[in-house]
């Protein structure tokens, strides 16, 4: 897959660059570009990113980094066996427990919520650093919910973290997914008043807490372009020209 020249491996992470290091210098830098590629479409072209993911795994699949880089790019895919199988691959190389979250969450995306639960109960939660514990909580609720089981989400996702009024990198998410869940178990009110909040925590607009707000207070957007059409008039604005 073509790589732009301006991507020269340097770019990628201290740590990861270090792995790379028992590798020849010449396939470290090409299996180091990919990984680049990777980590800068995951998120706009996830389908590219799968793409260079699949190329690095084939040039160094005994490099844990390149592992856990094609396990986040088939997740973004919903490839959830295969990202799933090289989480478990780069966990073994590594004995880390940060990707525990993540292989929970693919064990919910291939049907299996109780596995998901199971995961949450494991000793390897209590070695999550916090924001792992936070993403933990939320896949447990998660899988509490793909069992019909509204109300126990609603108490899984009742934390410290929660009700904590400093903003950390998980808090719009966490409160955005209570106030989801309240809004599941019919509990309007409360709901609103969670969505406001995750929208007040959100400074990256990870959530899609405001147009939540609206669909609950009734607004309804109307495309300016789209009203015009429909009276007839011209996109720019000016009048109908009704000369013969």
């Amino acid at each position: 897959m073509p790589i732009p020249e301006d991507v020269t491996g340097n770019e990628i992470d201290k740590d990861v660059r270090q792995e790379l290091q028992s590798l020849p210098k010449t396939l470290a830098d090409d299996v180091a570009r990919n990984l680049v590629m990777v980590a800068r479409l995951i998120d706009e072209d996830p389908e590219a990113a799968y793409g260079y993911s699949k190329v690095a795994l084939r040039l160094a699949s005994r490099v844990a980094a390149v592992r856990e880089a094609a396990g986040f790019a088939a997740y973004a895919n919903q490839k959830y066996s295969e990202a799933l199988a090289e989480f478990r691959a780069a966990r073994r190389m590594t004995g880390a427990v940060d990707l525990w979250p993540l292989m929970a969450d693919c064990e919910r995306g291939l049907g299996r919520p109780e596995k998901a639960l199971e995961m949450a109960g494991a000793p390897e939660v209590h070695k999550l650093d916090k924001a792992g514990q936070v993403e933990m909580r939320l896949v447990a609720a998660g899988a509490r919910r793909d069992m019909g089981q509204v109300d126990a989400a609603i108490v899984t996702l009742q934390s410290p973290e929660l009700a904590s009024s400093a903003v950390q990198p998980w808090t719009a998410r966490l409160r955005y997914a209570y106030a989801d869940a309240l809004l599941a178990a019919g509990r309007e009110g409360e709901a609103r008043e969670w969505f406001a909040k995750a929208l007040e925590s959100d400074r990256e607009g990870s959530t899609d807490a405001s147009d939540r707000l609206a669909e609950l207070d009734g607004v309804e957007f109307v495309d300016a372009l789209d009203e015009k059409a429909a009276e007839g008039e011209p996109e720019d604005g000016s009048a109908a020209d009704d000369r013969d």
